[in-house]
C-alpha cells in the first residue's frame, strides 16, 4: 500500500503531470483537497472510485483513511493544489504515515508562481537585474511566518518576491515592500492563475492600492514584485551569444570570446 502526495497544479485541470494523471487513474481512494483543486482533475479518476474532499476533514479523520486504506491494501491518492513542496501541509501527513509504516511518494506539481508568470508573459530571474525569486507568504491562523522572515526584512534583498495568499493583505504587503523597493517598482497581481476565472492587474508599488479594490482580490492572489517585470527591460543572457563558447558550441564571431 502506497500514499501518492500529487501536485495538481495552478488549477487548470490539463496542467497536473503525466504522472499524477496515470496515478489518479488506476488507484481505488483518492482524497483532494476540494476549496483548491477544482474538482475538473478529477475527470483523470476511475469511474466508481471513492473520492473525498477533504476541506472540512480534519488530520486525524484524513489518518483514519489512510489507516483504512493499508489495512486493506488500498493505495491513495492525496491532491493537493500547485506542489505538494510548497504550502501544501503535507509534512504533517507524511510524518504520520511513516509512524504508521506507510510508504509514500510525492509527485511534483506546477506551481502557482510559475503559473502566474506565465500568465503575465515573463521570466522572474533576468541577467544583471535579479537571479533570486523569493517565495513566501504573510501571516495567517494557521501558520505563522517567523519574525526573521517578515516581508519588510526580505524585500531588503530587492529580488523577486512572489506572495502567496496575497489576496486579504495587500494593503500591508504593499506598504513592506515600500520600504525598500522603488515607487515604480512594477508589481502584478494574478488571481486563480491559468483558470477560467484568471484576472491580471498589472501597476506600481505607488499606484497599486489606488488602483483596485482590494475585498475583489480574494485569497487566492499571487503578488509578484520586481523589476524583472518592467516593460522596457533590455537585458539578455549569453547563453546564446554568438560570442559565447561552451561545452557544446563554440563561439561564431571572431575576436574575443566570452
Amino acid at each position: 500500500m502506497k500514499v501518492y502526495f500529487i501536485g495538481a497544479g495552478p488549477g487548470a485541470p490539463d496542467l497536473i503531470t503525466v504522472r499524477g494523471a496515470e496515478i489518479l487513474a488506476k488507484v481505488p481512494i483518492v482524497l483532494y483537497a476540494g476549496s483548491l483543486v477544482p474538482s475538473a482533475v478529477l475527470k483523470y479518476c476511475q469511474a466508481g472510485i471513492e473520492i473525498i474532499d477533504t476541506a472540512s476533514v480534519h488530520l486525524d479523520d484524513q489518518m483514519r483513511i489512510y489507516e483504512r486504506a493499508m489495512q486493506a491494501g488500498q493505495d491513495v491518492a492525496r491532491v493537493h493544489s500547485g506542489d505538494p513542496a510548497i504550502y501544501g501541509a503535507t509534512a504533517e501527513q507524511m510524518q504520520r504515515l511513516e509512524q504508521l509504516g506507510v510508504a509514500y511518494e510525492i509527485v511534483p506539481g506546477v506551481s502557482s508562481f510559475t503559473a502566474a508568470a506565465a500568465s503575465l508573459g515573463v521570466e522572474l530571474t533576468r541577467p544583471g537585474i535579479s537571479q533570486t525569486i523569493i517565495l513566501t507568504r504573510v501571516s495567517g491562523r494557521a501558520s505563522a511566518v517567523p519574525d526573521e522572515e517578515s516581508l519588510a526584512k526580505l524585500a531588503s534583498h530587492k529580488a523577486t518576491i512572489c506572495v502567496f495568499l496575497s489576496g486579504p493583505h495587500l494593503s500591508k504587503i504593499v506598504s513592506d515592500l515600500r520600504l525598500h523597493y522603488l515607487e515604480d517598482t512594477p508589481v502584478a497581481l494574478v488571481y486563480r492563475a491559468s483558470t477560467p476565472e484568471e484576472r491580471i492587474h498589472r501597476s506600481t508599488l505607488s499606484r497599486v492600492l489606488n488602483e483596485v479594490d482590494v475585498k475583489d482580490w480574494k485569497l487566492t492572489t499571487m503578488l509578484i514584485v520586481g523589476d524583472v517585470l518592467r516593460d522596457d527591460l533590455i537585458a539578455e543572457s549569453q547563453l546564446y551569444s554568438s560570442r559565447y563558447s561552451h561545452l557544446f558550441r563554440r563561439a561564431a564571431l571572431s575576436g574575443e570570446s566570452l
